[in-house]
Order: C-alpha cells, then structure tokens, then sequence
C-alpha cells in the first residue's frame, strides 16, 4: 500500500511508539530550573521575562535577536500539533511582520537591520512550514528527531504521513494504558 520511504518511517514509528508505551502515564513534577533572563545588545540591561514582548528590549525598544531554541509552533503562538488553524497562523504571521519586516528597520542601525532580517526570513520560513500539512507533518518529525532521508518520495506517501501525525495526536491525548494499547494493535495491523 505504502512505498519503500513510508515503510521505513513506520518502522522508526514503532520503535517510537513502545518507547510511549513504555511510558508511565503521569505528569512530569520536574523541578523548573531558573534561567538567567538575556541581556539586551543594545543597553547591556536584563530583559524582562514573561511581558508579552520578546522581540524588544523592554528598556531601550531595541530590536533583539532571535532565539535560536525557539521552535516554528511557538514564534507562531500555535500548539505543537498536526492540526493548525490557518486563519490564526495568517494573523500571526501579519502580526510577526508588522513588528519585524526590514521596510520598518531602515533607519536603524546595522544591528538591527540584520536582527530584523534574520527575524522576518524566520517568519516567513515558520509559516511557510506550518501553513502547509505536509511539510508541517514532517517538521513535526524532525522536532521529534525523525528526519526524512534526503531523495524520500514523500510527497508520494502524503497519506501515509497524515495517518502517522494522526496516529500521534491520538497517542498524545491517550489517558491509558488500553487506549495505548488499541493504537499500538491499529500499527500492528498496517504491518
């Protein structure tokens, strides 16, 4: 039913699934570590954490770099899930490009026009990515360390892949250890 491509994700997709079996299904109490908050480039004073603007200083209203831990879901303010509402994703992404579109940053310095470049080529990448199933499954992948080898066919296994990204919403949502079990008897049965 599947191509070559698709039958070697389901294999790396069944090791993943016993490690989630193997899971207990609780919460995680893991101690919250305390970071230290980033300094502004511009100012040299700590930025503010948590006041809803993480793209300036909350002193100097400089532009600041981008945070290279920071994933596409959440520059994008959506859930790390296969199902993303567009409509939000658009506004989103206007909103982002309001803020950071190099036009807004030319009479600014030179640090801030590269920030404000780098910002926006970050935007536009990330809604590329989330905007389009596909290639926001196989970002969903990679997030999770699965990477598709160079020269996959996977725009042949399109159907393929939204079975496995629904396949982990619900392995996500499962509450027991029977609702696990029942998925992992629906992969058993596609091999």
């Amino acid at each position: 039913m599947w191509g070559c491509g698709a039958r070697a994700l389901l294999g790396v997709w069944e090791v993943r699934l016993a490690g989630f079996l193997g899971r207990r299904l609780l919460g995680s109490n893991a101690a919250a570590g305390k970071s230290i908050a980033p300094q502004c480039w511009n100012c040299g004073r700590t930025r503010e954490a948590g006041c809803g603007d993480e793209f300036f200083c909350t002193h100097c209203r400089a532009l600041q770099p981008p945070d290279p831990t920071r994933d596409y879901f959440s520059l994008m303010n959506c859930n790390r899930s296969f199902r993303v509402d567009v409509t939000k994703l658009q506004h989103r992404y206007q909103q982002l490009q309001r803020l950071v579109h190099p036009d807004f940053f030319s009479q600014k310095s030179q640090t801030e026009k590269y920030f404000s470049d780098k910002h926006s080529t970050l935007v536009n990448d990330a809604y590329k990515t989330l905007q389009a199933p596909l290639t926001r499954g196989l970002y969903l992948l990679k997030l999770q360390g699965i990477e598709i080898p160079e020269g996959t066919d996977y725009k042949a296994d399109s159907q393929f892949l939204v079975e496995i990204m629904e396949i982990n919403e619900r392995l996500a949502d499962a509450q027991s250890e029977a609702a696990m079990e029942e998925i992992e008897a629906t992969v058993r049965g596609w091999l």
